[in-house]
């Protein structure tokens, strides 16, 4: 699409919600999420910002592969099964589809996505924006150099700060979510205006339990045997310390791959394959291979 949008659709989403599950996170945070989303678009309808000085931005900040962007389209659609009776558009910005390399088109581009795009989502009535990557869209203006950063970079970072602080008087029923997996990198003037700032960290022990479980499950539907291997789980988790998910899932699948005979009918899979898959991607966190 077009101005920076990635996708569009109405929520809620059955498949979103789905996500949103398989994403094992402490109940806590989110049911956390959930509340703070659902305040947002009501006390800002009803409130003046001097108030509750709320901006509408729900950050997500961690290490890639946690789940962040999954989350913010699951809460989306899970904020949006809650406002009953409200029509309710979920749109995901592309922060690369404004980068140009013309001097002042990326401040335009932005200006744009701020001014027009994003009020015109929520013309029927609330509108949840997922900016993914916002460190791609606000870059903290004290680590660049004018020599190194082009005076557009600075400039399209004001433009966002400009338009949210837009967003904020004019559009209360605008809720922003914006992922980052390098919150150093995002400028301190955006960080300051989320109303929430959740930090994801990698999986403890319990978690992947749950991931690795849900995956031999998941298989399990097609492959019955593979439910089998849910006696290892144990063995499973400590092979899998220190990584995210997202590798997690990719090495318990990926271990078919270790023989030709479980590629064909990944029923064959055994234990002792997901231990080597999990054992070699942990050893190479750095990202150079992954078994998938």
């Amino acid at each position: 699409m077009s101005n920076g949008i990635a996708f569009k659709t109405t929520l809620p989403d059955p498949t979103f919600d789905a996500a949103w599950e398989a994403i094992k996170l402490p109940t806590a945070i989110k049911q956390r999420l959930i509340a703070q989303a659902i305040l947002s678009l009501t006390m800002r309808r009803k409130v003046a910002f001097e108030i509750a000085p709320l901006h509408g931005i729900i950050a997500l900040a961690g290490p890639p592969g946690t789940g962040k962007t999954t989350i913010a389209r699951g809460l989306a659609s899970k904020v949006a099964g809650a406002l009953k009776g409200e029509t309710v558009t979920f749109l995901q910005i592309d922060p690369h589809g404004l980068a140009s390399a013309a001097l002042g088109k990326s401040q335009q581009q932005v200006t744009t996505l701020f001014n027009r795009t994003i009020p015109e989502a929520g013309l029927k009535g609330p509108a949840i924006v997922l900016l993914d990557e916002v460190e791609t869209l606000a870059a903290d203006r004290r680590r660049m150099s004018l020599e190194a950063n082009p005076v557009d970079v600075h400039r399209a970072t004001d433009a966002v700060l400009s338009g949210i602080d837009q967003l904020t008087r004019e559009h209360p029923h605008i809720l922003l979510v914006a992922t980052t997996n390098y919150p150093e990198a995002v400028d301190a003037a955006f960080l300051s205006r989320a109303d929430l700032l959740e930090t994801f960290a990698l999986p403890g022990a319990e978690a992947r339990a749950e991931i690795i479980a849900d995956t031999l499950n998941g298989l399990a539907k097609t492959w019955p045997a593979v439910g089998q291997l849910k006696r290892d789980v144990g063995r499973f988790v400590t092979a899998s310390d220190g990584l995210d998910g997202r590798r997690l899932r990719k090495a318990i699948v990926g271990a078919a791959a270790l023989s030709i005979e479980s590629a064909r009918d990944p029923g064959m899979l055994t234990s002792n394959q997901i231990l080597e898959a999990l054992r070699g991607v942990a050893k190479d966190k750095g990202g150079r291979r992954e078994v998938a």
